[in-house]
C-alpha cells in the first residue's frame, strides 16, 4: 500500500510541474485532446497501461 501512495505522489508531482511550469502547453494539450477521436484516446491510454504494468514488472518483479 505504501509503493501505491508513492506511485500516486509522483504523479501529482509530474502533473504539477506541467502546470506550474508551462500552463500554456497544458491548455494545448488539452484541446488537441478534446479534438482526438475517442478511440485514439483509448488506445493510447491502453499502451500506457500496458507500459506502466511492464515497468512495474521489470522494476519489482
Amino acid at each position: 500500500m505504501n509503493d501505491l501512495a508513492v506511485a500516486f505522489g509522483l504523479v501529482l508531482v509530474l502533473e504539477g510541474l506541467l502546470w506550474a511550469l508551462r500552463p500554456d502547453l497544458g491548455r494545448r494539450l488539452l484541446a488537441m485532446a478534446a479534438e482526438t477521436p475517442e478511440r485514439t484516446l483509448r488506445q493510447a491510454g491502453w499502451t500506457a497501461v500496458a507500459a506502466g504494468a511492464f515497468i512495474v514488472w521489470l522494476l519489482r518483479g
